[in-house]
C-alpha cells in the first residue's frame, strides 16, 4: 500500500466497500466524509510493514461500524498526535473560549436507499432498523460532538477526558424505514461548569407526495462530563446561544440538569398498595422476579474507546438487545420501541472485565388498551468472580409496547407486581423519576 506523502493523521484500516457506505457531514462548513475520503489526520508510518510505528488508537477503527469509524477518526483528528496520546495543550484551563452551538453541530447521512450494504448491517429481523445499532451510532456522534466543543480555537486539543453520563428522553416519534435515507444531527444545547449537554435528532425524508420535507423520527439528550486523567471535573468551554430557538433548547436542557440535581425528592410511600396488588387479580398479575432474564460477557478490546475503556454505545447495545429479549419472553410477542427513558453511566467499564446484565420488565401500564407500555430495567454489574464481589456500572431503562394486530388477536399484558418492599422502592423510584405523572396511578 503506497502512503501519500503529506503526514496521514490517525493511520485508518477500512475496507474498500467501508469507504463509501456512509456519507458524513462533520463540520458546519460541510466537509463530506464518503467516496472521496478527502481529510487528513496525524499519523505518520516511516515503514508499513513496521507495526511498532502505527498508532495503536487507529486500531479502534478495526472492528467498529462505518459510522462510528468516520466519527471516530474526524475525534482523533482533533485530539491525537503521531507517536501517543499526548494532549498539545500544557494545561487543563490553557484555551477556555466561548463557542455557539452551531460551532459543534454535526451530522451522518446514511445512504440506505442506495446503498444495500449498508442497509442489510442495520436491518432486523422484522425489516426495520436495529434500534441497538442507531444507539452505538447516537453515543458515537454525540461523543464527536462533545469533543468539538470542547476543542481550543486554535484547534489544539486540551488535556481533558469526556465520558458518557446519561441519556435522557430518548424518544421514537415515528417509525424509522429501513429503505429511505436517514440523517442523525445534533449539537451542544447546554454547558454547565465540567458538563454538557448534548441534543441529537434522527430525521428520514418521507416519500408522500403530499410532503416529502425530512422529519424527526427520534430525539435524545446526551450528557458528557468532563475530567482529567485523576477523575477530577474540570471546567470546560462555555456555550453562548444565538437564536430564539437555541435559547430555547438552552431553557430545556437547564430545567433538566436542575431536576438531575434533585433525584431524592419527596416520595409517595405507596409500598403497601403496590404490594397489595398481587392478590386483587392473581390472574392477570406476574411478579417481577419472574420476568427476569440475564447476560454475561468478558469485555474485549475491540470494544474500547479512544480513552481505552469500553465504548458507551456498546454498552446501551448490549442493554437494549437485552431488554428487547425480555420484553419479547414477557409479551410473546416481538415488541416495539418505544423510548429510551433514562441511561446511567455510574462507573467506567474497562477492557478484560466481567460484564454480568440483569433485567426485568419493572412495571407496566396497561390503563390504554390500545397502546399498553412495557418498562424494562436492565443492570450492568462489573463482577470479579474470583472475589465474589461486584459494583453497578450502568443502569438502563427502556419502554416498549407491542404491535396493534397483536392486540386484536386478543393478545393481554399482564401487570407486572412487586413481590417484595425492596422491589416495591424500586418501582416508585423509577415512575417518579422518569414517569411523575403516573404517581396518581400507582
Amino acid at each position: 500500500m503506497k502512503l501519500p506523502k503529506n503526514p496521514l493523521k490517525c493511520y485508518h484500516f477500512f475496507k474498500h466497500e467501508e469507504k463509501k457506505v456512509v456519507s458524513s457531514i462533520l463540520t458546519s462548513q460541510s466537509i463530506h466524509f464518503s467516496q472521496t475520503r478527502q481529510y487528513s489526520t496525524a499519523s505518520t508510518m516511516s515503514d508499513p510493514s513496521s507495526t511498532t510505528t502505527v498508532n495503536t488508537n487507529s486500531l479502534l477503527f478495526m472492528n467498529q461500524s462505518p459510522v462510528k469509524n468516520a466519527l471516530w477518526e474526524a475525534r482523533s483528528s482533533i485530539f491525537f498526535s503521531y507517536s501517543s496520546i499526548v494532549p498539545l495543550a500544557s494545561s487543563i484551563d490553557d484555551h477556555l473560549i466561548v463557542k455557539t452551538p452551531s460551532r459543534s453541530r454535526t451530522s451522518v447521512v446514511y445512504r440506505f436507499s442506495s446503498d444495500f450494504e449498508l442497509r442489510e448491517r442495520y436491518r432486523n429481523p422484522m425489516n426495520e432498523i436495529r434500534i441497538e445499532k442507531l444507539l452505538e451510532d447516537l453515543d458515537a456522534l454525540a461523543g464527536t460532538i462533545s469533543y468539538k466543543h470542547c476543542s481550543s480555537d486554535d484547534g489544539k486539543a486540551r488535556s481533558l477526558i469526556l465520558v458518557t453520563a446519561s441519556v435522557d428522553n430518548m424518544i421514537l416519534k415515528k417509525a424509522i424505514c429501513i429503505d429511505s435515507d436517514l440523517t442523525i444531527e445534533g449539537a451542544v444545547t447546554w454547558v454547565g461548569c465540567s458538563s454538557l449537554e448534548i441534543q441529537l435528532e434522527v430525521k428520514q425524508s418521507r416519500s408522500e407526495p403530499t410532503n416529502s420535507k425530512e422529519s424527526v423520527s427520534l430525539t435524545a439528550n446526551f450528557t458528557f462530563v468532563a475530567k482529567d486523567k485523576r477523575g477530577k471535573s474540570v471546567k470546560i468551554n462555555q456555550i453562548l446561544p444565538q437564536n430564539e430557538k437555541e435559547k430555547h433548547l438552552w431553557e430545556e436542557a437547564e430545567e433538566r440538569n436542575k431536576r438531575r440535581k434533585k433525584k431524592k425528592e419527596e416520595k409517595k410511600d405507596n409500598l403497601n398498595e403496590l404490594l397489595l396488588a398481587n392478590i386483587k387479580d392473581n390472574n392477570n398479575n406476574i411478579l417481577i422476579n419472574e420476568t427476569c432474564l440475564q447476560n454475561s460477557l468478558v469485555c474485549q478490546p475491540e470494544k474500547n474507546n479512544i480513552h481505552g475503556q469500553i465504548f458507551g454505545g456498546y454498552l446501551m447495545r448490549k442493554a437494549y438487545e437485552l431488554a428487547y429479549a425480555t420484553a419479547y419472553s414477557f409479551a410473546r410477542t416481538p415488541p416495539c420501541f418505544v423510548e429510551v427513558d433514562h441511561v446511567d453511566f455510574l462507573k467506567p467499564v474497562d477492557v478484560g472485565d466481567f460484564l454480568h446484565l440483569k433485567s426485568c420488565v419493572i412495571y407496566t401500564q396497561v390503563e390504554n388498551s390500545s397502546r399498553p407500555l412495557i418498562n424494562v430495567e436492565v443492570v450492568a454489574h462489573v463482577t470479579q468472580p474470583q472475589d465474589l464481589s461486584s459494583e453497578v456500572s450502568n443502569n438502563f431503562y427502556f419502554t416498549f409496547t407491542v404491535p396493534s394486530d397483536s392486540l386484536r388477536n386478543g393478545l393481554k399484558i399482564r401487570n407486572v407486581v412487586p413481590g417484595t418492599k425492596e422491589e416495591a422502592r424500586r418501582v416508585i423510584d423509577v415512575r417518579n423519576t422518569f414517569h411523575p405523572d403516573h404517581n396518581s396511578r400507582i
